[in-house]
Protein backbone atom coordinates (compact mmCIF):
# COMPACT_ATOMS: atom_id res chain seq x y z
CA UNK A 1 0.00 0.00 0.00
CA UNK A 2 1.27 3.15 -0.88
CA UNK A 3 1.76 5.79 1.95
CA UNK A 4 -0.23 8.25 2.14
CA UNK A 5 1.35 10.14 4.30
CA UNK A 6 5.18 10.71 3.79
CA UNK A 7 7.62 11.04 6.53
CA UNK A 8 8.55 14.32 5.23
CA UNK A 9 4.96 15.77 5.54
CA UNK A 10 4.75 14.33 9.11
CA UNK A 11 8.15 15.96 10.25
CA UNK A 12 7.13 19.19 8.72
CA UNK A 13 3.81 18.98 10.66
CA UNK A 14 4.60 17.80 13.88
CA UNK A 15 8.19 18.15 14.63
CA UNK A 16 7.99 21.61 16.25
CA UNK A 17 5.65 20.04 18.43
CA UNK A 18 7.60 16.98 19.81
CA UNK A 19 10.41 19.96 19.97
CA UNK A 20 8.27 21.98 22.24
CA UNK A 21 7.72 18.42 24.46
CA UNK A 22 11.16 17.88 24.96
CA UNK A 23 11.87 21.51 26.17
CA UNK A 24 8.82 21.28 28.44
CA UNK A 25 9.66 18.03 29.98
CA UNK A 26 13.16 19.86 30.83
CA UNK A 27 11.78 22.92 32.19
CA UNK A 28 8.68 21.41 33.63
CA UNK A 29 6.85 24.56 33.10
CA UNK A 30 3.16 25.27 31.68
CA UNK A 31 2.74 24.02 28.02
CA UNK A 32 -0.03 22.63 26.13
CA UNK A 33 -0.82 22.38 22.61
CA UNK A 34 -4.30 21.90 23.22
CA UNK A 35 -7.19 23.74 23.79
CA UNK A 36 -9.15 23.69 27.37
CA UNK A 37 -11.74 25.75 26.75
CA UNK A 38 -14.80 24.58 24.28
CA UNK A 39 -15.02 28.01 22.63
CA UNK A 40 -11.47 27.73 20.81
CA UNK A 41 -12.89 24.25 18.64
CA UNK A 42 -14.70 24.39 15.70
CA UNK A 43 -12.08 25.84 13.67
CA UNK A 44 -9.45 23.94 11.47
CA UNK A 45 -11.21 21.16 10.92
CA UNK A 46 -11.89 20.25 14.63
CA UNK A 47 -15.48 19.30 15.86
CA UNK A 48 -17.20 22.18 17.98
CA UNK A 49 -19.63 21.25 20.57
CA UNK A 50 -22.47 20.51 18.84
CA UNK A 51 -20.80 18.46 15.97
CA UNK A 52 -19.42 16.59 18.51
CA UNK A 53 -22.29 15.58 20.13
CA UNK A 54 -24.00 15.03 17.10
CA UNK A 55 -20.97 12.92 15.98
CA UNK A 56 -21.62 10.56 19.53
CA UNK A 57 -24.81 10.14 18.75
CA UNK A 58 -24.93 9.08 15.05
CA UNK A 59 -22.64 6.61 17.09
CA UNK A 60 -25.31 5.20 19.24
CA UNK A 61 -26.69 1.68 18.30
CA UNK A 62 -24.08 1.28 14.97
CA UNK A 63 -21.52 -1.12 14.89
CA UNK A 64 -17.72 -0.16 14.94
CA UNK A 65 -15.98 -2.63 12.14
CA UNK A 66 -12.63 -1.20 12.52
CA UNK A 67 -11.22 -4.24 9.88
CA UNK A 68 -9.35 -5.86 12.71
CA UNK A 69 -8.28 -9.81 11.77
CA UNK A 70 -9.66 -12.92 13.53
CA UNK A 71 -13.01 -11.16 14.38
CA UNK A 72 -15.28 -13.56 15.63
CA UNK A 73 -18.63 -11.83 16.72
CA UNK A 74 -19.45 -8.50 18.24
CA UNK A 75 -19.71 -7.59 21.28
CA UNK A 76 -21.22 -4.51 22.93
CA UNK A 77 -23.69 -3.68 26.42
CA UNK A 78 -22.51 -0.15 27.49
CA UNK A 79 -24.88 2.13 29.86
CA UNK A 80 -23.94 4.91 30.69
CA UNK A 81 -24.30 6.21 33.93
CA UNK A 82 -26.29 8.90 32.56
CA UNK A 83 -29.19 6.59 32.01
CA UNK A 84 -28.48 5.87 27.95
CA UNK A 85 -27.95 2.57 26.30
CA UNK A 86 -25.32 3.20 23.88
CA UNK A 87 -25.85 0.34 21.94
CA UNK A 88 -22.51 0.29 19.80
CA UNK A 89 -21.22 -3.20 19.33
CA UNK A 90 -17.51 -3.81 19.09
CA UNK A 91 -15.20 -6.61 16.88
CA UNK A 92 -14.78 -9.45 19.26
CA UNK A 93 -11.27 -10.97 18.43
CA UNK A 94 -9.85 -14.80 18.14
CA UNK A 95 -6.66 -14.09 19.75
CA UNK A 96 -5.00 -17.01 18.26
CA UNK A 97 -5.54 -14.92 14.69
CA UNK A 98 -4.92 -11.02 16.03
CA UNK A 99 -1.60 -11.61 18.05
CA UNK A 100 0.29 -12.71 15.13
CA UNK A 101 -1.20 -9.96 12.91
CA UNK A 102 -0.32 -7.76 15.12
CA UNK A 103 3.43 -9.29 15.24
CA UNK A 104 3.91 -9.28 11.66
CA UNK A 105 4.41 -5.25 11.16
CA UNK A 106 6.27 -4.33 13.99
CA UNK A 107 9.83 -5.41 12.00
CA UNK A 108 8.76 -2.43 9.85
CA UNK A 109 7.53 -0.25 12.48
CA UNK A 110 10.98 -1.40 14.01
CA UNK A 111 12.83 -0.12 11.11
CA UNK A 112 11.16 2.98 10.81
CA UNK A 113 12.95 5.12 13.72
CA UNK A 114 12.38 7.00 16.75
CA UNK A 115 11.29 10.31 14.73
CA UNK A 116 9.19 8.64 12.46
CA UNK A 117 7.46 6.43 15.16
CA UNK A 118 6.75 10.03 17.01
CA UNK A 119 5.74 11.72 13.71
CA UNK A 120 2.85 8.88 13.22
CA UNK A 121 1.75 9.22 16.93
CA UNK A 122 1.79 12.81 17.01
CA UNK A 123 -0.71 12.22 13.98
CA UNK A 124 -3.01 10.18 15.95
CA UNK A 125 -3.17 12.53 18.50
CA UNK A 126 -3.99 15.29 15.92
CA UNK A 127 -7.08 13.60 15.00
CA UNK A 128 -8.01 12.94 18.18
CA UNK A 129 -7.56 16.18 19.34
CA UNK A 130 -9.68 17.50 15.88
CA UNK A 131 -12.37 14.85 17.49
CA UNK A 132 -12.01 16.22 21.00
CA UNK A 133 -16.05 17.23 21.39
CA UNK A 134 -16.68 13.54 20.24
CA UNK A 135 -14.44 11.99 22.45
CA UNK A 136 -16.08 14.13 25.30
CA UNK A 137 -19.43 13.03 25.12
CA UNK A 138 -17.87 9.31 24.61
CA UNK A 139 -15.96 9.72 28.01
CA UNK A 140 -18.98 11.65 29.76
CA UNK A 141 -21.48 8.43 29.04
CA UNK A 142 -18.79 5.51 29.76
CA UNK A 143 -17.42 7.10 33.12
CA UNK A 144 -20.33 9.72 34.71
CA UNK A 145 -18.04 12.66 34.77
CA UNK A 146 -19.73 15.86 34.12
CA UNK A 147 -19.49 17.16 30.48
CA UNK A 148 -16.89 19.73 31.15
CA UNK A 149 -14.50 17.10 33.25
CA UNK A 150 -15.10 14.48 30.82
CA UNK A 151 -14.31 17.30 27.84
CA UNK A 152 -10.92 18.77 29.52
CA UNK A 153 -9.69 15.57 31.39
CA UNK A 154 -11.15 13.23 28.74
CA UNK A 155 -9.67 15.47 25.75
CA UNK A 156 -6.90 17.83 26.42
CA UNK A 157 -5.65 16.66 28.96
CA UNK A 158 -5.40 13.08 28.02
CA UNK A 159 -4.17 14.22 24.67
CA UNK A 160 -1.53 15.61 26.48
CA UNK A 161 -0.38 13.02 28.25
CA UNK A 162 -0.11 10.96 25.19
CA UNK A 163 2.16 13.65 23.97
CA UNK A 164 4.45 13.48 27.31
CA UNK A 165 4.57 10.02 26.79
CA UNK A 166 5.78 10.16 22.80
CA UNK A 167 8.55 13.02 24.18
CA UNK A 168 9.80 10.67 26.88
CA UNK A 169 10.12 7.95 24.63
CA UNK A 170 11.64 9.48 21.68
CA UNK A 171 13.95 11.65 24.05
CA UNK A 172 15.46 7.85 25.61
CA UNK A 173 16.03 6.28 22.53
CA UNK A 174 17.82 9.55 21.07
CA UNK A 175 19.97 9.10 24.03
CA UNK A 176 21.82 6.41 21.99
CA UNK A 177 23.41 7.70 18.45
CA UNK A 178 22.38 5.25 15.45
CA UNK A 179 26.12 4.87 14.59
CA UNK A 180 29.23 4.91 16.38
CA UNK A 181 32.91 4.82 14.75
CA UNK A 182 35.26 3.66 17.67
CA UNK A 183 38.84 3.79 17.16
CA UNK A 184 41.14 2.11 20.27
CA UNK A 185 45.08 3.25 20.03
CA UNK A 186 47.33 -0.02 19.85
CA UNK A 187 50.88 1.76 20.47
CA UNK A 188 53.49 0.97 17.07
CA UNK A 189 50.53 -1.41 16.09
CA UNK A 190 47.51 -0.51 13.85
CA UNK A 191 44.49 0.91 16.34
CA UNK A 192 41.46 -1.45 16.29
CA UNK A 193 38.68 0.50 14.36
CA UNK A 194 35.12 -0.99 14.51
CA UNK A 195 31.75 0.61 12.90
CA UNK A 196 28.82 0.09 15.90
CA UNK A 197 25.22 0.49 14.93
CA UNK A 198 22.39 0.90 17.52
CA UNK A 199 19.03 0.00 16.97
CA UNK A 200 16.26 0.64 19.51
CA UNK A 201 13.91 -2.94 19.57
CA UNK A 202 10.25 -3.27 20.79
CA UNK A 203 9.78 -5.53 23.60
CA UNK A 204 6.75 -7.04 22.03
CA UNK A 205 3.01 -6.63 22.24
CA UNK A 206 1.97 -4.08 24.56
CA UNK A 207 -1.37 -4.72 26.14
CA UNK A 208 -3.38 -1.34 27.69
CA UNK A 209 -6.12 -2.69 30.52
CA UNK A 210 -8.21 0.39 30.55
CA UNK A 211 -10.65 1.75 33.51
CA UNK A 212 -14.12 2.68 33.79
CA UNK A 213 -13.41 6.27 35.28
CA UNK A 214 -10.32 8.02 33.05
CA UNK A 215 -10.52 5.25 30.33
CA UNK A 216 -8.20 8.11 28.02
CA UNK A 217 -6.50 10.09 30.35
CA UNK A 218 -5.12 6.66 32.21
CA UNK A 219 -5.11 4.80 28.63
CA UNK A 220 -2.91 7.03 26.83
CA UNK A 221 0.47 7.45 28.41
CA UNK A 222 0.82 3.84 28.71
CA UNK A 223 -0.42 3.47 24.47
CA UNK A 224 1.52 6.12 23.19
CA UNK A 225 4.75 5.33 25.33
CA UNK A 226 4.67 1.45 23.66
CA UNK A 227 3.85 2.30 20.45
CA UNK A 228 6.19 5.07 20.15
CA UNK A 229 9.22 2.85 20.96
CA UNK A 230 8.25 0.10 18.57
CA UNK A 231 5.86 -2.38 20.11
CA UNK A 232 2.09 -2.78 18.54
CA UNK A 233 -0.32 -1.86 21.47
CA UNK A 234 -3.01 -4.14 22.15
CA UNK A 235 -6.03 -2.33 24.16
CA UNK A 236 -8.30 -4.39 26.25
CA UNK A 237 -10.60 -1.74 27.52
CA UNK A 238 -13.12 -1.82 30.64
CA UNK A 239 -16.62 -3.57 29.89
CA UNK A 240 -18.35 -0.45 31.02
CA UNK A 241 -16.09 2.11 28.96
CA UNK A 242 -15.49 0.63 25.89
CA UNK A 243 -16.37 3.71 23.14
CA UNK A 244 -13.82 6.19 24.23
CA UNK A 245 -11.12 3.91 23.31
CA UNK A 246 -12.01 1.84 20.41
CA UNK A 247 -12.56 5.60 18.87
CA UNK A 248 -9.06 5.55 19.70
CA UNK A 249 -7.84 2.04 18.09
CA UNK A 250 -9.82 3.37 15.15
CA UNK A 251 -7.94 6.95 14.30
CA UNK A 252 -4.65 4.81 15.43
CA UNK A 253 -5.30 1.89 12.72
CA UNK A 254 -6.42 4.89 10.09
CA UNK A 255 -3.01 6.72 10.71
CA UNK A 256 -0.75 3.96 10.69
CA UNK A 257 -2.14 2.45 7.26
CA UNK A 258 -2.20 6.25 5.99
CA UNK A 259 1.86 6.43 7.01
CA UNK A 260 2.35 3.08 4.99
CA UNK A 261 2.42 1.19 7.74
CA UNK A 262 0.54 -2.40 9.10
CA UNK A 263 -2.93 -1.06 10.65
CA UNK A 264 -2.91 -3.96 12.98
CA UNK A 265 -0.11 -2.54 15.11
CA UNK A 266 -3.12 -0.89 16.84
CA UNK A 267 -6.42 -3.37 17.62
CA UNK A 268 -9.17 -3.69 20.13
CA UNK A 269 -9.83 -6.61 22.68
CA UNK A 270 -13.44 -6.06 23.67
CA UNK A 271 -14.75 -8.67 25.56
CA UNK A 272 -18.31 -10.50 26.12
CA UNK A 273 -19.56 -10.13 29.12
CA UNK A 274 -18.38 -11.75 31.89
CA UNK A 275 -15.59 -13.18 29.89
CA UNK A 276 -12.39 -11.24 32.03
CA UNK A 277 -10.00 -11.65 29.17
CA UNK A 278 -7.65 -9.56 31.33
CA UNK A 279 -6.14 -12.40 32.95
CA UNK A 280 -6.05 -14.64 29.85
CA UNK A 281 -4.33 -11.75 27.49
CA UNK A 282 -1.74 -10.69 30.38
CA UNK A 283 -0.36 -14.36 30.99
CA UNK A 284 0.06 -15.10 27.16
CA UNK A 285 3.73 -15.23 25.75
CA UNK A 286 3.18 -12.59 22.97
CA UNK A 287 2.31 -10.41 25.64
CA UNK A 288 5.76 -8.14 26.91
CA UNK A 289 4.57 -4.76 28.48
CA UNK A 290 1.51 -4.19 30.47
CA UNK A 291 -0.59 -0.83 31.31
CA UNK A 292 -3.16 -1.33 34.01
CA UNK A 293 -4.86 0.79 35.95
CA UNK A 294 -7.74 -0.17 38.51
CA UNK A 295 -8.22 -2.34 42.06
CA UNK A 296 -5.26 -3.11 44.14
CA UNK A 297 -6.27 -6.86 43.43
CA UNK A 298 -5.77 -7.11 40.15
CA UNK A 299 -2.69 -4.70 39.90
CA UNK A 300 -1.45 -7.01 42.74
CA UNK A 301 -2.11 -10.03 40.41
CA UNK A 302 -0.82 -9.16 37.51
CA UNK A 303 2.84 -8.29 39.06
CA UNK A 304 3.09 -11.71 40.52
CA UNK A 305 2.02 -13.56 37.75
CA UNK A 306 2.44 -11.72 34.28
CA UNK A 307 5.69 -12.63 34.81
CA UNK A 308 6.84 -12.72 30.84
CA UNK A 309 5.96 -8.70 30.76
CA UNK A 310 7.29 -5.49 31.95
CA UNK A 311 4.17 -4.36 34.13
CA UNK A 312 3.20 -0.89 34.99
CA UNK A 313 0.47 -0.17 37.49
CA UNK A 314 -1.53 2.11 39.31
CA UNK A 315 -3.35 0.45 41.67
CA UNK A 316 -5.49 2.32 44.86
CA UNK A 317 -4.43 4.41 47.48
CA UNK A 318 -5.21 5.93 50.32
CA UNK A 319 -4.62 9.41 50.03
CA UNK A 320 -4.52 11.87 53.10
CA UNK A 321 -4.36 15.30 53.44
CA UNK A 322 -2.95 16.64 57.24
CA UNK A 323 -4.67 19.97 58.35
CA UNK A 324 -1.67 21.99 60.91
CA UNK A 325 -2.67 25.57 60.73
CA UNK A 326 -3.56 27.75 57.55
CA UNK A 327 -3.02 31.65 57.02
CA UNK A 328 -5.80 31.41 54.87
CA UNK A 329 -8.97 29.16 56.35
CA UNK A 330 -11.69 30.19 53.85
CA UNK A 331 -9.42 29.44 50.67
CA UNK A 332 -8.18 26.04 52.70
CA UNK A 333 -11.88 25.20 53.02
CA UNK A 334 -13.02 25.90 49.62
CA UNK A 335 -9.79 24.28 47.87
CA UNK A 336 -10.46 21.14 50.03
CA UNK A 337 -14.44 21.35 49.18
CA UNK A 338 -13.65 21.61 45.51
CA UNK A 339 -11.29 18.64 45.86
CA UNK A 340 -13.79 16.69 48.02
CA UNK A 341 -16.35 16.96 45.32
CA UNK A 342 -14.97 16.76 42.02
CA UNK A 343 -16.71 14.61 39.84
CA UNK A 344 -18.08 12.68 43.31
CA UNK A 345 -14.17 11.77 44.60
CA UNK A 346 -14.24 9.07 41.71
CA UNK A 347 -10.43 9.95 41.56
CA UNK A 348 -7.55 7.68 42.44
CA UNK A 349 -6.21 11.45 43.88
CA UNK A 350 -9.09 12.57 45.49
CA UNK A 351 -8.12 13.24 49.21
CA UNK A 352 -9.56 10.68 52.10
CA UNK A 353 -8.16 11.12 55.11
CA UNK A 354 -8.50 14.76 56.67
CA UNK A 355 -5.97 14.61 59.87
CA UNK A 356 -6.60 17.40 62.21
CA UNK A 357 -5.14 17.86 65.36
CA UNK A 358 -8.04 17.36 68.02
CA UNK A 359 -6.91 20.50 70.13
CA UNK A 360 -7.94 22.38 66.78
CA UNK A 361 -5.71 23.53 64.47
CA UNK A 362 -4.50 27.69 64.17
CA UNK A 363 -5.88 30.35 61.39
CA UNK A 364 -6.17 33.77 60.31
CA UNK A 365 -9.46 33.57 61.66
CA UNK A 366 -8.16 32.77 64.92
CA UNK A 367 -7.70 29.29 66.57
CA UNK A 368 -10.46 26.43 65.41
CA UNK A 369 -11.07 23.54 67.30
CA UNK A 370 -11.50 20.06 65.40
CA UNK A 371 -15.19 20.26 65.65
CA UNK A 372 -15.01 23.72 64.28
CA UNK A 373 -12.55 22.65 61.11
CA UNK A 374 -15.14 19.73 60.59
CA UNK A 375 -18.38 21.77 60.74
CA UNK A 376 -16.73 24.66 58.52
CA UNK A 377 -15.57 22.40 55.75
CA UNK A 378 -19.35 20.26 55.74
CA UNK A 379 -20.52 23.85 55.33
CA UNK A 380 -18.30 24.99 52.67
CA UNK A 381 -19.31 22.08 50.59
CA UNK A 382 -22.79 22.50 51.10
CA UNK A 383 -21.99 26.38 49.74
CA UNK A 384 -20.12 24.50 47.07
CA UNK A 385 -23.07 22.59 46.18
CA UNK A 386 -26.25 24.13 46.81
CA UNK A 387 -27.64 24.28 43.63
CA UNK A 388 -28.28 21.64 42.37
CA UNK A 389 -27.10 22.91 38.24
CA UNK A 390 -24.33 24.06 39.94
CA UNK A 391 -23.67 20.05 41.89
CA UNK A 392 -24.41 18.21 38.83
CA UNK A 393 -21.50 20.20 36.57
CA UNK A 394 -19.37 18.96 39.55
CA UNK A 395 -20.50 16.06 40.55
CA UNK A 396 -20.92 14.35 37.71
CA UNK A 397 -22.88 10.40 38.39
CA UNK A 398 -22.11 7.89 40.01
CA UNK A 399 -20.07 5.31 37.84
CA UNK A 400 -21.05 1.88 39.42
CA UNK A 401 -23.48 0.70 41.94
CA UNK A 402 -20.68 -0.33 44.20
CA UNK A 403 -19.57 3.41 44.55
CA UNK A 404 -23.18 3.90 46.02
CA UNK A 405 -23.22 0.99 48.05
CA UNK A 406 -19.53 2.18 49.80
CA UNK A 407 -21.09 5.81 50.33
CA UNK A 408 -24.33 4.49 52.02
CA UNK A 409 -22.02 2.35 54.60
CA UNK A 410 -20.22 5.01 55.17
CA UNK A 411 -22.71 6.88 57.24
CA UNK A 412 -22.59 4.11 59.47
CA UNK A 413 -18.60 4.21 60.63
CA UNK A 414 -19.10 7.14 63.25
CA UNK A 415 -20.21 10.37 63.37
CA UNK A 416 -21.16 11.80 60.19
CA UNK A 417 -20.21 15.88 60.15
CA UNK A 418 -21.83 16.06 56.86
CA UNK A 419 -24.30 13.84 55.03
CA UNK A 420 -25.19 12.74 51.82
CA UNK A 421 -27.48 14.08 49.43
CA UNK A 422 -29.52 13.18 46.42
CA UNK A 423 -29.29 15.64 43.60
CA UNK A 424 -31.74 15.19 40.67
CA UNK A 425 -30.44 15.76 37.05
CA UNK A 426 -33.56 17.22 34.89
CA UNK A 427 -31.72 16.01 31.87
CA UNK A 428 -30.96 12.80 32.46
CA UNK A 429 -33.56 11.48 35.10
CA UNK A 430 -31.56 8.04 35.54
CA UNK A 431 -28.28 9.69 36.90
CA UNK A 432 -27.40 8.53 40.13
CA UNK A 433 -25.74 11.73 41.61
CA UNK A 434 -24.63 12.14 44.86
CA UNK A 435 -22.59 14.83 47.36
CA UNK A 436 -20.29 13.62 49.49
CA UNK A 437 -20.11 12.52 53.05
CA UNK A 438 -17.85 13.36 55.71
CA UNK A 439 -17.21 11.12 59.00
CA UNK A 440 -15.70 11.80 61.96
CA UNK A 441 -13.21 9.65 63.21
CA UNK A 442 -10.54 9.16 66.09
CA UNK A 443 -7.17 8.47 65.07
CA UNK A 444 -6.15 7.14 68.82
CA UNK A 445 -9.44 4.43 68.47
CA UNK A 446 -8.37 1.14 67.08
CA UNK A 447 -12.03 0.22 66.65
CA UNK A 448 -12.20 3.84 64.06
CA UNK A 449 -8.95 2.30 62.14
CA UNK A 450 -9.72 -0.63 60.01
CA UNK A 451 -12.42 2.66 58.06
CA UNK A 452 -9.70 5.48 57.76
CA UNK A 453 -6.91 2.93 57.12
CA UNK A 454 -8.81 1.18 53.90
CA UNK A 455 -9.31 3.09 50.64
CA UNK A 456 -13.07 4.18 50.01
CA UNK A 457 -13.02 5.00 46.68
CA UNK A 458 -15.99 7.55 45.66
CA UNK A 459 -17.39 10.82 47.83
CA UNK A 460 -16.63 9.49 51.22
CA UNK A 461 -13.86 11.41 53.66
CA UNK A 462 -12.69 10.60 57.15
CA UNK A 463 -12.00 13.71 59.36
CA UNK A 464 -9.99 11.75 61.78
CA UNK A 465 -8.97 13.43 65.29
CA UNK A 466 -4.87 13.16 65.84
CA UNK A 467 -3.18 13.69 69.05
CA UNK A 468 -1.04 16.16 67.18
CA UNK A 469 0.97 17.17 64.23
CA UNK A 470 3.99 14.98 65.21
CA UNK A 471 0.30 12.14 65.37
CA UNK A 472 -0.62 13.34 62.09
CA UNK A 473 2.96 12.70 60.34
CA UNK A 474 3.21 9.37 62.42
CA UNK A 475 -0.32 7.89 60.73
CA UNK A 476 0.80 9.72 57.05
CA UNK A 477 3.71 7.59 56.78
CA UNK A 478 2.45 4.11 57.95
CA UNK A 479 -0.32 5.31 55.55
CA UNK A 480 1.96 5.59 52.73
CA UNK A 481 3.91 2.64 53.73
CA UNK A 482 1.29 -0.11 53.94
CA UNK A 483 -1.34 1.67 51.35
CA UNK A 484 0.50 4.15 49.42
CA UNK A 485 -0.80 6.94 48.20
CA UNK A 486 -1.18 9.06 44.43
CA UNK A 487 -1.06 12.35 46.36
CA UNK A 488 -0.27 14.01 49.96
CA UNK A 489 -1.48 17.40 51.17
CA UNK A 490 -0.52 19.30 53.93
CA UNK A 491 -1.70 22.72 55.50
CA UNK A 492 0.79 24.64 57.85
CA UNK A 493 2.32 28.04 58.69
CA UNK A 494 4.54 26.01 60.68
CA UNK A 495 8.09 25.65 59.05
CA UNK A 496 9.30 22.67 61.29
CA UNK A 497 5.54 20.99 60.66
CA UNK A 498 6.41 21.26 56.79
CA UNK A 499 9.71 20.17 57.04
CA UNK A 500 8.46 17.03 58.61
CA UNK A 501 5.55 16.69 55.90
CA UNK A 502 8.32 16.71 53.52
CA UNK A 503 10.90 14.28 55.10
CA UNK A 504 7.96 11.73 55.27
CA UNK A 505 6.78 12.66 51.52
CA UNK A 506 10.27 12.01 50.40
CA UNK A 507 11.47 8.88 52.69
CA UNK A 508 7.78 7.50 51.86
CA UNK A 509 7.86 8.74 47.83
CA UNK A 510 4.98 10.32 47.89
CA UNK A 511 4.04 13.39 45.68
CA UNK A 512 2.93 16.10 48.24
CA UNK A 513 1.04 19.40 47.72
CA UNK A 514 1.56 22.08 50.52
CA UNK A 515 -1.39 24.91 50.72
CA UNK A 516 -3.25 24.86 48.08
CA UNK A 517 -5.86 27.73 48.54
CA UNK A 518 -6.54 28.84 44.89
CA UNK A 519 -7.40 27.09 41.82
CA UNK A 520 -4.91 24.19 41.96
CA UNK A 521 -6.16 21.34 43.37
CA UNK A 522 -4.29 18.32 45.34
CA UNK A 523 -6.58 15.89 42.82
CA UNK A 524 -5.42 17.31 39.84
CA UNK A 525 -1.71 17.24 37.81
CA UNK A 526 -1.09 18.73 34.59
CA UNK A 527 1.18 16.72 32.23
CA UNK A 528 4.68 17.84 31.26
CA UNK A 529 5.43 18.94 34.60
CA UNK A 530 3.44 17.30 37.33
CA UNK A 531 4.31 13.46 38.02
CA UNK A 532 0.86 11.49 38.44
CA UNK A 533 2.28 9.12 41.22
CA UNK A 534 5.69 8.34 42.15
CA UNK A 535 6.46 4.52 41.34
CA UNK A 536 7.76 4.40 45.11
CA UNK A 537 4.81 3.32 47.34
CA UNK A 538 2.40 0.52 47.08
CA UNK A 539 -0.30 2.48 45.33
CA UNK A 540 1.67 2.71 41.62
CA UNK A 541 4.65 0.87 40.44
CA UNK A 542 5.49 3.65 37.85
CA UNK A 543 4.70 7.69 37.56
CA UNK A 544 3.15 9.30 34.31
CA UNK A 545 5.39 10.46 32.94
CA UNK A 546 9.40 9.49 33.80
CA UNK A 547 12.35 8.03 32.02
CA UNK A 548 11.55 4.85 33.82
CA UNK A 549 8.11 4.65 32.12
CA UNK A 550 9.14 4.25 28.63
CA UNK A 551 13.12 3.45 29.01
CA UNK A 552 12.36 -0.21 29.32
CA UNK A 553 9.71 -0.84 26.27
CA UNK A 554 12.81 -1.15 24.33
CA UNK A 555 16.17 -2.42 24.68
CA UNK A 556 18.94 -1.53 22.22
CA UNK A 557 20.58 -4.18 20.37
CA UNK A 558 24.34 -3.41 18.82
CA UNK A 559 25.73 -4.65 15.47
CA UNK A 560 29.23 -3.59 14.96
CA UNK A 561 31.53 -4.28 11.98
CA UNK A 562 35.26 -3.70 11.21
CA UNK A 563 35.46 -0.28 9.70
Amino acid sequence: MAAELTAHQLIDRHRPTLDQALETIRTRAYWSPHPEHPKAYGENGSLDTAAGKAAFDALLGTRLDLGQPGTDGWVGGEVSPYGIELGVEYPHADLDVLLPAMRAGQRAWRDAGAEARAMVCLEILKRIADRTMEFAQAVMHTSGQAFMMAFQAGGPHAQDRGLEAVAYAYAEQSRTPDTAEWTKPQGKRDPLALTKQFTPVPRGIGLVIGCNTFPTWNGYPGLFASLATGNAVLVKPHPRAVLPLALTVQVARDVLAEAGFDPNLVALAAERPGEGIAKTLATRPEIRIIDYTGSTSFGDWLEANARQAQVFTEKAGVNTVIIESTDDYRGMLANLAFSLSLYSGQMCTTPQNLLIPRDGIRTDQGAKTYDEVTADLARAVDGLLGDDARANALLGALVNPDVKARLEAAAGLGEVALASREVANPEFPDAVVRTPVIVKLDGAKPADEAAWTSECFGPVSFAVAVDSAAHAVEILRHSVREKGAMTVGAYTTDPEVEESVRDACLEEAAQLSLNLTGGVYVNQTAAFSDFHGSGGNPAANAALCDGAFVASRFRVVEVRRPA
